[in-house]
């Protein structure tokens, strides 16, 4: 009797490999494949997870670096525009006051003007001065009235070639013959070492009330009639008083003043000689 001989250990790989073959194409050896390959792929997720979070890091200082500047860039055109802003809303506030300036002597044609700007204010407390921008050599003169957009600012009191003072209707040393509007009741105007307007010498029986106008009269030959001075704010009754007492509200916001107009073509006349004096004997 015959012994079988044994395969060869090729030809039962080679049917090991047919066999697998012919399960994993049938779908067999899915399930067996999942399992063997997880850890595989876990190690391989890990890997690429790593190869990332070292690629970003070495990439961050690069980046914050440039959002840094592109950060600087950006806050440079804020300034930039910021800057541009502020020179357009201050021109546009130069040309109303222009225009405000311009209505002003539409509204008062029989005067001469010449626009000036305020470069300086006097730092007293108790004086109420601004310099502004022309002088002699533009044909200022002392004595001549000066006026904003809104009303009377008072009188150039000083000059040299370039330069003028002009002493405010606030400052204590400022008078100013005035009338108050509807009544007609004339008053003398008088500033203060605060700055506040009043009326002197208005009667008892005149008929003023908060709200009317105060325009100038023209009386004294120091400002021509008719240009306004303010609003009066408040009055006042005493009882053994010969006058009332009248606050005045101007209406030149002296604290915002950078420019004005100085009416050229009008030359105050000192009337001082002219009221007569009380002789040695009188009383």
């Amino acid at each position: 009797m015959m012994k079988s001989r044994p395969l060869p250990s090729w030809l039962i790989l080679a049917l090991l490999l047919a066999g697998l073959l012919l399960l994993a194409l049938g779908g067999y050896l899915a399930p067996i494949v999942r399992v063997a390959a997880a850890p595989a792929l876990r190690a391989q997720s890990a890997v690429v997870r790593y190869v990332t979070a070292v690629r970003d890091y070495l990439r961050t200082p690069t980046d914050v670096q440039a959002l840094r500047q592109r950060n600087q860039e950006l806050e440079a055109q804020v300034a930039e525009l910021q800057t541009q802003l502020a020179l357009l809303q201050q021109q546009v506030a130069d040309l109303s006051l222009y225009a405000a300036l311009v209505d002003f002597a539409r509204a008062h044609p029989e005067h001469e003007y010449k626009t000036a700007q305020v470069i300086g204010r006097d730092p007293s407390p108790f004086l109420h001065y601004i310099i502004i921008n022309l002088g002699s050599d533009d044909g200022i003169r002392p004595g001549m009235p000066v006026v904003s957009a809104q009303g009377l600012v008072g009188q150039v009191v000083a000059v040299i070639p370039r330069a003028a003072r002009v002493r405010l209707i606030t400052d204590p040393t400022s008078r100013v013959s005035v009338r108050i509007t509807p009544s007609n009741t004339e008053a003398l105007l008088v500033g203060s070492v605060t700055g506040d307007l009043s009326l002197e010498m208005v009667p008892l029986d005149a008929k003023v009330n908060p709200g009317d106008l105060v325009v100038t009269a023209g009386l004294g030959g120091e400002y021509p009639p008719n240009i306004l001075v303010g609003q009066v704010l408040s009055t006042r009754r005493l009882a053994h008083a010969l006058f009332q007492e009248v606050s005045v509200q101007p209406a030149t916001p002296f604290e915002d003043l950078r420019l004005v107009m100085v009416i050229v073509n009008f030359r105050p006349v000192d009337i001082e000689p002219l009221i007569p004096t009380p002789g040695p004997g009188a009383p």
